[in-house]
């Protein structure tokens, strides 16, 4: 029985120190922090270099693109966006004890998506454009 506790003792003591070195190789330490402390000169650097970068993102042209609409079923929900009279579905989940049992995304006059519950009848959302807004239909 000591020789298995003096065993186990010496392997805990070999990973830990294992682990200590590996940690030290990689430069954290086992605190995790860095030993390498930034200057005055360094943090302005960083931070103008940062500024920057914010201020070209923000100038960039805005997307065109609408997010969707979401659209509520029994069996599930659904985000559609129209472009024209094109509908494209973005995605879709099924409600709890639902499933997907097919699905035409579009981009097309009408687009289609039919959850099938665990019991019962399947539920199919028909979607189209109307004056460019997503409008379903539940059969």
């Amino acid at each position: 029985m000591k020789r298995l506790v003096l065993a186990w003792a010496v392997t805990a003591v070999a990973a830990t120190g294992a682990a200590l070195a590996v940690l030290g190789l990689l430069g954290t330490g086992l605190t995790g922090s860095s030993s390498h402390v930034l200057s005055r000169d360094e943090v302005r650097a960083a931070l103008s270099t940062a500024t920057s970068r914010a201020v070209a993102a923000s100038t960039a042209e805005p997307s065109s693109t609408s997010p969707g609409k979401l659209i509520r079923s029994p069996g599930g929900t659904v985000i559609a966006s129209c472009d024209g009279d094109l509908v494209t579905l973005r995605s879709w989940s099924p409600a709890q004890d639902h499933s997907v049992d097919g699905v035409e995304p579009g981009p097309a006059a009408e687009a289609q998506v039919e959850f099938e519950p665990d019991d019962g009848d399947d539920i199919e959302l028909t979607i189209t454009c109307v004056a460019g807004q997503p409008v379903a239909r539940v059969h």
